[in-house]
């Protein structure tokens, strides 16, 4: 409970910081990341190589968390057919807690589950939401501590330069 009001707290006070922007970062090899899925199936950021992916460390519990979601879902679509996908992490809730919030605010991509928050560290993930974009060879590339407007014109064309690399 004390780690979770700790995130709780970190994460209001770092809402000013929330206006920022997708920052390039050092390339270097994301880290593992393999969990069970809300839907059933696990999932394995390594089996993904190929495809750009946005990995969204998210709680039901976050404002922000809850306010971005719906333009994730809105690149998702936008981005159909191309070789991209999002994961969100979320972070020790139950299955039941997320898909109370999944009710209210439908996803069209992967929830994983995270319940004993083992990928915070790995991850460095300090503040919710915290994002990632990995690039199609599997390095982190882009970073986020906050949230934004994922289907923005600025966040797309940051995306876009990822997806015209080659593979």
């Amino acid at each position: 409970m004390r780690s979770w009001m700790f995130f709780w707290i970190v994460t209001l006070l770092a809402q000013p910081l929330a206006a920022a922007e997708l920052k390039a970062l050092p390339v270097q090899p994301a880290p593992p990341l393999a969990l069970p899925s809300l839907a059933g199936p696990g999932v394995d950021l390594g089996q993904l190589r190929g495809k750009v992916v946005l990995v969204n460390f998210w709680a039901v519990w976050c404002p922000p968390c809850r306010k971005e979601m719906p333009s994730m879902s809105r690149l998702m679509s936008k981005m159909d057919g191309r070789p991209f996908t999002i994961l969100g992490v979320n972070e020790g809730e139950s299955p039941e807690e997320i898909n109370a919030f999944l009710r209210q605010v439908p996803v069209n991509f992967p929830i994983l589950l995270d319940r004993e928050g083992e990928l915070l560290k790995s991850w460095k993930v300090f503040a919710f939401p915290t994002s990632y974009v990995v690039d199609k060879r599997g390095n982190l590339r882009l970073g986020l501590f906050g949230s934004i407007e994922w289907d923005s014109p600025e966040a797309v064309a940051q995306l876009e330069k990822l997806l015209a690399e080659p593979d």
